[in-house]
């Protein structure tokens, strides 16, 4: 029986100049978490995402007029492959160390009380960021992850706003009803009727009128004039809503960023994910003939961005 490899190896020669080709070859090297196991000898763990990332290198390096070999390898001798994990998870615990020192700082920072909650939260999303770009190279669970994870619980608890600090509504008192907005919806309000049904109001009922229509008693308006919940300073009525309802959710809290960038084209969060999102929504609005087909296809867009913020980062 053929044995499988644990695994795989780029071995290169790259030309003596220009310099700056060997510091490009290492800093990809770097980016896709290898280690060296010799000089020009480059180890990551067998799988076909590694086997991928180190073909496109081999590619690039021949490129350059270098030579590549990309090889299979266990190790019998020499090396062992507890040795091989080591080095792997001490290149990670430098990248861990250097982010705990940040997040210590910013940890003293919010102790402080001088910075406001949203700057708190911009520099823990910064910091979310690069923690999970390392988490996609810790091929071996590094010691130094846990650090880095109790120091973002304190830092979500400060950027967390308290209960004296939310004007939280009775759910109980919003549930059942019919929540009316402007026809012809857009980001904001298929948005904020998708965190009406899956966070304040699962029975909730829709119905659109104009600004000029005369309020039913009993009904609920949202991002219209003259509505229960609406645009608030700066803030979307997604934001509203969330900030009203207590709803203090990261992944709520990433989406209401992307919702408010979407609708004030302010460019305020600058959310990656935002020109995705926008593109999503834009096709299935084309494709929804209605109001209520675009609520429904845009909860199904959401749901899914919501599972995926929600997912841990052990996963």
């Amino acid at each position: 029986m053929k044995e499988i490899a644990d695994w795989l190896l780029l071995i290169h020669l790259l030309p003596t100049k220009p310099d700056y080709l060997r510091v490009k070859v290492w800093r990809r090297l770097q980016g896709l978490g290898a280690v060296s196991v010799k000089n020009s000898v480059y180890a990551l763990p067998s799988s076909d995402r590694s086997r991928e990332d180190f073909q496109w290198l081999q590619k690039e390096i021949e490129e350059m007029g270098g030579e590549a070999s990309l090889c299979e390898a266990r190790f019998i001798d020499g090396l062992s492959d507890d040795q091989i994990r080591q080095l792997f998870n001490a290149a990670r615990d430098g990248d861990y160390a250097q982010l705990v020192e940040e997040l210590r700082g910013s940890v003293s920072v919010a102790m402080t009380g001088n910075e406001n909650v949203e700057e708190q939260r911009q520099r823990l999303r910064r910091a979310r960021k690069r923690f999970e770009q390392i988490l996609t190279l810790d091929f071996f669970g590094a010691p130094g992850r846990q650090a880095c994870e109790e120091l973002f619980k304190q830092l979500e608890a400060a950027a967390r706003p308290t209960a004296a600090g939310s004007r939280k509504q009775v759910a109980t008192e919003y549930v059942g009803r019919t929540w009316v907005t402007r026809p012809d919806v857009g980001v904001d309000r298929m948005a904020s009727a998708w965190l009406i049904l899956r966070h304040i109001d699962p029975t909730a009922k829709f119905a659109f009128a104009s600004e000029r229509s005369k309020p039913v008693a009993g009904q609920l308006r949202f991002d219209m004039a003259a509505a229960d919940f609406t645009h608030e300073g700066d803030r979307c009525t997604f934001e509203v809503l969330l900030e009203r309802f207590g709803l203090d959710d990261p992944a709520l809290a990433a989406i209401g960023r992307i919702v408010h960038d979407l609708d004030f084209k302010d460019g305020k969060f600058r959310e990656e994910d935002g020109p995705g999102v926008a593109r999503l929504l834009s096709g299935m609005a084309t494709l929804a003939p209605g109001d209520d087909a675009r609520i429904r296809g845009a909860s199904t867009i959401f749901d899914a961005l919501i599972a995926a913020y929600s997912i841990p980062s052990s996963m």
